[in-house]
């Protein structure tokens, strides 16, 4: 029969299983990324190619579709392996299923391409596509790295989860203006546009600043420190505080996007950093968690070759009875309790304290666990709201957003309840509500 010691032996591999599966999905997310990347460029590209009305950004545009290309055939490559690889954290068939969905996107991109050199899509149709091809990516990568069980990780992954969130925002952005300098207006529908992506990416860095450490909000404000913000700033205010009769200066739509451009790939650069560190962290977890290991297994070496010797005078009858005693008592107590195995009080005390200490790491775990785990679904919660609304009020994902920041702050109500409602009213609008990342 297997003794406790055994099952905490057996805990412990299971946790460093899942530690090291991953830190084998950082590869996978790292990779997910940059084709992200490359698709929020070519984005930004296909929006200025279709507001100046095909007249310009045309070898611009071919240019970004070889670099997505190639990354979309480095994508494919970690995906390949995964249907025989075993023991893969959290939930393999939904993981499958973003996966199926993400790849049916990605193999219409060719169709998408081929409309928008035709002109048959205008900017907001362009938009929603590319957006659509993206969002259905970034659910993989949460999906395939959400199953942290070590608290610090999950603090890190929630950082870089709405830092990568936040860079979609950014990029939206930069595909919205874009589309309106390269046409030479901003109505005022645009102009919420970029206001409410400009409010979500704020709210999304807050929340990255709040799970971050130090090593990572570092990170940041070194990439903001070489960027030339104030001229965003300023390329900003010119496009949303045009009068709706005014006209924009086309000549400022690749300025424009060279300075969203520089923004957006300092935050790959923090990106890229995060995942890495997310990477350390899982090996730094790994490690302790083998050491821990080695030391429980020694002791229950010792208990198997304990087995059939005979007990030393003074200890034959000290048993695990302990477990029912103060700890303060259990140290100290000796004596023997009828009915228990009989390891000697050395090895006793060695026991309990190893179990005593698994026990206050679980429940410190379980706690810090909790308050990351509740903070990361309340972005799930907002995501499959989002996801709801532009299903079945054919809205867009900024214009989703939007509606629910409004009526939280009309009812004075938390963003995060408003959703809930929303979904709760889910069976009402003809249908399941969508998962979320």
């Amino acid at each position: 029969m297997m003794s406790g010691l055994g099952f905490l032996v057996a805990a412990r591999q299971c946790e460093i299983d899942e530690l090291e599966q991953l830190a084998g999905t950082i590869a996978l997310a790292q990779a997910l990324g940059e084709l992200v990347h490359q698709l929020q460029r070519e984005r930004g590209l296909s929006n200025l190619f279709v507001g100046s009305g095909g007249a310009g950004f045309g070898p611009q545009c071919l240019a970004a579709r070889q670099d997505t290309d190639r990354a979309i055939a480095a994508a494919r490559e970690h995906f390949d392996p995964l249907p025989g690889a075993t023991g893969y954290p959290g939930s393999r068939a939904r993981l499958f299923s973003r996966i199926a969905y993400a790849l049916h996107g990605l193999d219409a991109l060719a169709g998408l391409r081929q409309r928008l050199d035709q002109l048959a899509l205008d900017v907001d149709a362009v938009t929603a596509a590319y957006c659509k091809l993206i969002a259905s990516l970034l659910s993989v990568v949460f999906d395939a790295t959400d199953n942290a069980a070590d608290p610090e990780v999950s603090r890190l992954l929630l950082a870089y989860f709405n830092f990568v969130q936040g860079k979609e925002y950014a990029g939206q952005e930069r595909a919205a203006g874009a589309a309106a300098y390269a046409s030479g207006r901003c109505d005022a529908r645009r102009q919420q546009q970029l206001l409410t992506l400009i409010d979500a990416q704020e709210e999304c860095l807050q929340t990255f600043g709040g799970f971050a450490d130090a090593r990572g909000l570092a990170s940041w404000q070194a990439a903001q420190d070489g960027l030339r913000l104030a001229e965003l700033e300023r390329l900003r205010r010119i496009v949303c505080t045009a009068p709706a009769d005014g006209r924009l200066d086309p000549a400022l739509s690749m300025t424009w996007f060279e300075h969203c451009t520089a923004r957006i790939d300092a935050m790959k650069q923090v990106e890229n950093a995060l995942g890495e560190q997310l990477r350390e962290r899982c090996e730094q977890s790994v490690a302790a968690a083998r050491r821990d290991l080695h030391a429980h297994q020694a002791v229950l070496q010792k208990l198997v070759s304990q087995a059939d010797a005979p007990s030393p005078p003074g200890e034959a009858a000290a048993p695990l009875a302990a477990f029912f005693e103060r700890e303060e008592q259990a140290a100290s107590d000796g004596a023997g309790r009828a009915g228990a195995p009989a390891y000697g009080p050395r090895m006793e005390r060695e026991i309990l304290a190893m179990l005593r200490e698994q026990a206050r790491r679980l429940q410190a775990t379980s706690d810090e666990l909790a308050t990351v785990r509740a903070a990361l679904n309340e972005r799930k919660v907002i995501e499959r709201a989002k996801g709801l609304l532009m299903a079945h009020r054919q809205l867009s994902e900024e214009a989703a957003y939007r509606m629910l920041r409004q009526t939280a702050m009309e009812q004075n109500r938390r963003l995060v309840d408003v959703a809930e409602s929303v979904l709760a009213l889910s069976s009402y609008l003809g249908g399941q509500a969508p998962a979320g990342p």
